[in-house]
C-alpha cells in the first residue's frame, strides 16, 4: 500500500542518480580532486575524471542508504534528525489511525473519547478477514449523508412524522420533490436475534435508499454507540405510531393483507405506513416481501415498519432486483455479516471496559486462544450429554489437548510449555466448571498449559435487562477475539460472536432426545449466520422452491437442514 509522499521516494529510487548528487557531495567531490591532481598528472583525463566521480558516489553512498532507510518515516527537521523514539511513534500512530478505519468502512472525525471502541478496537480484534469493496464504502458514504440530511432533528423528518400523526392527512404518498424515506426496526427476543436483525434491516435500507431508524427498547442506547455523525438511527421517543412491539400481522396495514387481499399491483398511497411482519414463523404472505421488487411497489410507501428477530441477508440475495447491486457491494458473499458488524456495532465505554478488562486479565497472554459458546434449548438444567458433546468436538476437532489417565509424577518444569486459554460462555456455569477440573486434576498428553475461563453465568436469559444484555454484548465480543471457535447450533448469540470475529466455527448439532449427536459437531462452510426461517419461494420463477439450491451462495445450514447461509463459492 502506498503511503503518503510515496510517488516523490518511488521516482528518487527508480530513476539512475545522477553523477553528482548534491552541491555538498560536489564540494567534498571537488575536494578530492585537489588531492589528488598531482599524482594523476600523469594518467588520461578520462581515468583521472572515473577516478574523480567514483569518489563522489562512495562520498554520497552513506547519504543515500540513509534516506532509503528511513523512505517511510519522517524527514528530519531543522534541527537535525528526529530522534528514533518520535519517528516509530508518528509511523505508528499513522500505521493505526489506517488500521482503525477498517479499510474505508469508517470515517474519522468521531469523538474518540466518547465511543473508544470505535477506532481502538483493532488493538484487540484481528486485522480484516475480509476487505469491503469500493463500491461497498461508496455506499455507506451516501447512507450515512441520507440518514444526516433525513434523520430525526431535520425539517424533513419532521414533515414525514406529522403525516403519521392524528394531525396528519393518512395519506403516505409523497411527492417527488420528498425524496426521504423511512424504515422503521422493532427488533426482538434476545440480544443475538436483535443484532443480526439490525444488521439485515441496515442492508435493505442501503438497498432501497431508506434511513434506518431503530426501535430503542430498554438497552440498545446502553449497548452501542450511534454508527453515524451528527444524527441518531435511534427511533425518537415522540415518535406518533405507539406500541410498535405489539404490531402484527393482521393489522390493516401489514404487507400480509396486501400480498393475500389486493395482490401486488394494490396501491399503499392510501395508507400511512406499510407494516411488514419478519418474525422466523411468519406466513407465506408475509415471505412474499422477500420477493419484492421495491421499485414497483414499496417505493410509493415513505415508511415501512419492520418487525424481525433474525437474519434475513440470505432472502436477499436471491431476488434478482437486488442481485446486480449486492455482487458489487460483497464480490465475497460470505463477508455480509463480518462487514456490516464492523461498521455499526461499536460497544459503549462501559461495554467495552468489560471486554477489555476480562481480555487483558485472562487471554492476552496465552498462546492460543478457544472459545467454547454452550446454548442449551432444553431447559437452565444442566446435562450431562452436552458436556460430553463438548468434550467429543473439541477432542474430535483437536481443539483441546487429551489429557493423562495416570499420575505422571512429580510436575516437570512449565516453563516454555504452550499456553490455551479457553473462554467459556453459558448461563450455566456447570460446564466451565467441568472443564475447568479435567485439566486442574490431570495433566495434558503433551504439556500445554490450559487455563479455562468463564466472564458471568446468568442462569436465566433475561431478555431487554440492560446489564444482562451489556454482559451478553462483552461475552460476544469476547468470543470473537479467540482463535478457534465452537458454537452450538442454532444460536444467534454463537452467530453473532463468530461472525464479529470473521470465525469459520465448528458447530455443535442441536441434540435430539437427550441424547449426543453422532459426529458431535462440523465445520461450518462459511461465517455468515443462518436464516432460520427462509422463504420456499422462487422469485424468479414464481413458484415454490428448495431456495437452498437456487444459486451457489446460498445454501442450507449445517446446524438448521432447512435454514439458509451465504457461502463464497470456491
Amino acid at each position: 500500500m502506498a503511503l503518503e509522499g510515496g510517488a516523490g521516494i518511488g521516482n528518487g529510487i527508480i530513476k539512475r542518480p545522477p553523477q553528482q548528487c548534491s552541491v555538498a557531495v560536489e564540494t567534498a567531490g571537488h575536494r578530492a580532486d585537489v588531492e589528488t591532481e598531482e599524482e594523476d598528472e600523469g594518467k588520461p583525463w578520462i581515468a583521472r575524471k572515473w577516478i574523480s566521480s567514483l569518489a563522489v558516489c562512495l562520498v554520497a553512498l552513506p547519504f543515500l542508504a540513509i534516506m532509503v532507510s528511513r523512505r517511510d518515516r519522517p524527514l528530519p527537521l531543522a534541527s537535525g534528525w528526529t530522534s528514533a523514539a518520535t519517528a516509530r511513534t508518528t509511523y505508528d500512530r499513522r500505521e493505526s489511525n489506517q488500521d482503525g478505519l477498517l479499510g474505508g468502512l469508517l470515517v474519522p472525525g468521531f469523538d474518540e473519547q466518547s465511543c473508544i471502541s470505535r477506532y481502538k478496537s483493532t488493538s484487540h480484534l484481528k486485522k480484516l478477514a475480509r476487505s469491503p469493496s469500493t463500491h461497498l464504502v461508496k455506499r455507506l458514504r451516501e447512507q450515512e449523508a441520507l440518514q444526516r440530511r433525513c434523520g430525526p432533528g431535520t425539517e424533513t423528518y419532521r414533515r414525514a412524522a406529522e403525516r403519521l400523526g392524528p394531525r396528519g392527512n393518512g395519506n403516505g404518498t409523497t411527492t417527488d420533490d420528498d425524496a426521504c424515506k423511512y424504515l422503521v426496526l422493532v427488533p426482538y427476543r434476545g440480544l443475538g436475534n436483535r443484532i443480526l436483525a439490525m444488521a439485515s434491516a441496515f442492508l435493505y435500507a442501503m438497498l432501497t435508499d431508506r434511513v434506518l431508524l431503530v426501535h430503542r427498547g430498554t438497552s440498545l442506547p446502553d449497548l452501542f454507540c450511534e454508527p453515524f455523525q451528527e444524527t441518531s438511527w435511534l427511533l425518537p421517543p415522540d415518535f406518533p405510531l405507539g406500541d410498535l412491539e405489539n404490531l402484527t400481522g393482521e393489522v390493516p396495514e401489514s404487507y400480509r393483507n396486501l400480498a393475500r387481499e389486493y395482490g401486488r399491483a394494490a396501491s399503499v398511497s392510501d395508507l400511512p405506513y406499510v407494516f411488514v411482519d419478519l418474525d422466523h414463523a411468519c406466513t407465506y404472505h408475509d415471505k412474499l416481501f422477500y420477493c419484492d421488487d421495491h421499485r414497483e411497489f414499496l417505493h410509493r410507501a415513505p415508511w415501512l415498519v419492520m418487525r424481525t428477530d433474525g437474519y434475513f441477508v440470505p432472502a436477499l440475495f436471491l431476488n434478482p432486483a437486488y442481485q446486480e447491486e449486492l455482487d458489487k457491494l460483497f464480490p465475497r458473499k460470505d463477508s455480509v455479516f463480518y462487514l456490516l458488524a464492523r461498521y455499526l456495532f461499536h460497544p459503549t465505554n462501559k461495554v467495552w471496559g468489560l471486554i477489555t478488562r476480562f481480555y487483558d486479565s485472562y487471554l492476552k497472554d496465552s498462546d492460543e486462544r478457544l472459545g467454547i459458546q454452550v446454548r442449551v434449548f432444553d431447559g437452565d438444567t444442566p446435562f450431562k450429554h452436552v458436556l460430553d458433546q463438548i468434550l467429543a468436538c473439541t477432542s474430535q476437532e483437536h481443539l483441546l489437548p487429551e489429557v493423562v489417565a495416570q499420575d505422571p509424577g512429580p510436575p516437570a518444569s512449565t516453563a516454555g510449555a504452550r499456553s490455551k486459554a479457553v473462554l467459556m460462555t453459558g448461563l450455566s456455569s456447570w460446564y466451565f466448571e467441568n472443564i475447568r477440573g479435567r485439566y486442574w486434576q490431570s495433566a495434558t498428553a503433551a504439556g500445554e498449559v490450559v487455563s479455562v475461563h468463564q466472564p458471568s453465568h446468568e442462569e436465566h436469559q433475561l431478555t431487554g435487562e440492560a446489564t444482562h444484555d451489556m454482559k451478553a454484548l462483552a461475552e460476544m465480543y469476547l468470543l470473537s477475539m479467540t482463535d478457534a471457535l465452537v458454537t452450538s447450533g442454532w444460536s444467534t448469540f454463537g452467530y453473532v460472536g463468530h461472525g464479529l470475529g470473521g470465525l469459520t466455527p465448528w458447530i455443535m448439532f442441536k441434540p435430539e432426545n437427550l441424547t449426543t449427536p453422532d459426529p458431535p459437531c462440523r465445520r461450518a462452510a462459511s461465517m455468515e449466520p443462518c436464516l432460520h426461517g427462509p422463504p420456499f419461494y422462487d422469485c424468479r420463477a414464481r413458484r415454490g422452491a428448495d431456495t437452498g439450491k437456487l444459486v451457489p451462495h446460498v445454501r442450507h445450514c449445517e446446524d438448521m437442514s432447512w435454514g439458509l447461509k451465504l457461502v463464497h463459492p470456491e
